[in-house]
């Protein structure tokens, strides 16, 4: 069985979410499951020069007006995983990140940069493939794959099944119609069954019309994706083909997020291991600025800093926190008002409260190692990988009951930490009153150290490998075979 995964990032070659790490872990898994998985991703400087051994596999031919195109193949650094670039420098070549220029507006051409990817997808499994190897499903992650089965739906090629992964929602890949001739699609394919949407187009919309099956990666959102506002105006299509619909959890790759091999920390720790936990925290309060206080709880924020998030929240609850003698660290970017709110906090309560405006992975590997707790109060969260990362480092998560949150979180209630099962703190929806109980009732747990070391336990013992997703994703490739 050959599959092509098609995305936009992959770690570690390049990387702006979850997205990136789904599209370096995933490929390996099947792999070892005896699939042929080779990746797909548009030839941006960093990959090109990230990957080993490559070389050149051909020049492609193609209808638009970009210049030269050629397929590069490498191997991804650690799995080995093959990986296909497409090397078109017209598009591709440039500052700025994969979406987004120095400036932090979207790139004019952004059509035509994710145009090609899907285009190049649907001709890698032609029968004369340009490059002698066939794609037996392509398997397309988000907006940015979405034209993908648009292309063997105009070309008629039924040869080939295609699967694809919706991240979130809430980006759709939206466009004017006049787009659609400059993708060398026909206006055919542009109607209300097909990818136009509220008379543009849409190219997640093409994924979730053209594709043979979908997933999302969590149960919950699965279901949440079918109303509002979850389904962000596709719901009635989602709902449509819920039969198709299947909610797959995401893993963690533990080759790279486990305490004990971390090369990022200063003190490996094995789970379970109080003092190397507790050596990581007071290297982190250093690290950040804050008092080394053993006995205050520290909470940590490793997210984009916006309203889904629910950073409004935190920073309203914020004088909770500060009275409860709590210490908060922030990482992460977002919308201006709310890095300036964390900035403010910073300011106003520098033994209590860091931020750094900005990502760095090295440090988000730290914080989840000091941290006591993971503040994850977001309104929508298809699956979330942060609190997956924190059960392995031995940070308990609170969060909102949403999607893969409610799927990966057990809230410690009266029978779960009974049964000893509980491994966080879970509020019942996103509002002020909801938060500041979850975090009553956090403070209070932190205070009862036999109760917390259970919760701890159990948070180190959860088990989100890899191999258990991709099993259900075997599964469902198996079933799209004749």
């Amino acid at each position: 069985m050959r599959v092509l995964f098609v995305t936009s990032e992959a770690y570690p070659l390049i990387k702006t979410g979850g997205l990136a790490d789904v599209s370096g872990a995933l490929p390996p898994a099947l792999n070892a499951l005896g699939v042929e998985t080779r990746i797909l991703l548009p030839g941006y400087p960093a990959a090109l020069e990230g990957v080993e051994d490559a070389r050149v596999l051909a020049d492609l031919s193609h209808p638009f007006p970009i210049g030269q195109v050629r397929l590069v193949e490498g191997r991804m650094p650690d799995s080995g995983c093959l990986v296909l670039l497409i090397d078109c420098p017209a598009l591709y070549h440039r500052d700025g990140g994969p979406y987004q220029a120095p400036d932090g507006s979207d790139w004019a051409d952004n059509h035509l940069r994710f145009g090609l990817l899907g285009w190049v997808a649907a001709r890698l499994s032609q029968e004369n493939s340009p490059i002698g190897w066939r794609a037996d499903i392509l398997h397309c992650h988000d907006w940015q794959a979405g034209l993908a089965p648009a292309y063997l739906e105009y070309w008629g090629e039924t040869h080939t099944a295609s699967v694809t992964t919706i991240h979130n929602m809430a980006y759709a890949g939206i466009f004017p119609a006049e787009r659609v001739p400059q993708l060398d699609l026909p206006w055919s394919l542009y109607t209300p069954e097909g990818f136009e949407f509220w008379q543009n187009l849409s190219f997640l919309k093409a994924g979730l019309v053209f594709s043979d099956k979908l997933t999302t990666v969590s149960p919950t959102y699965a279901r949440e994706i079918q109303s509002a506002p979850h389904g962000c105006g596709f719901e009635g299509l989602l709902s449509h083909r819920s039969a198709d619909l299947v909610g797959i959890l995401n893993g963690a790759d533990y080759s790279v997020w486990t305490p004990e091999t971390d090369p990022h920390l200063l003190h490996p720790f094995a789970p379970g291991d109080r003092r190397g936990k507790a050596a990581n925290k007071a290297a982190l309060q250093r690290e950040l600025g804050l008092p080394e206080t053993p006995d205050a709880p520290l909470f940590v924020i490793i997210s984009r800093l916006n309203w889904h998030k629910g950073m409004d929240l935190v920073l309203e609850a914020l004088p909770r926190l500060v009275a409860g003698g709590a210490q908060l660290a922030v990482l992460g970017t977002g919308e201006r008002g709310l890095e300036e709110g964390f900035r403010d906090a910073a300011l106003r309560h520098p033994e209590q409260v860091a931020a750094r405006i900005g990502y760095s992975e090295a440090l988000a590997h730290r914080m989840q190692a000091g941290g006591d707790l993971l503040l994850m109060p977001s309104r929508s969260e298809p699956c979330g990988l942060t609190q997956i990362y924190a059960f392995r480092y031995g940070t308990l998560p609170l969060v909102n009951r949403t999607g893969g949150l409610a799927d990966t979180v057990t809230d410690a209630a009266f029978d779960s930490l009974s049964d000893g099962s509980a491994t966080g703190f879970v509020c019942d929806e996103a509002t002020m009153p909801a938060l500041e109980w979850t975090l009553e009732r956090a403070l209070a747990l932190y205070r009862q150290p036999d109760q917390w070391s259970r919760m701890v336990d159990a948070a180190f013992a959860q088990d989100f490998g890899w191999n258990h997703s991709a099993q259900r994703y075997f599964e469902l490739y198996q079933s799209l075979r004749p």
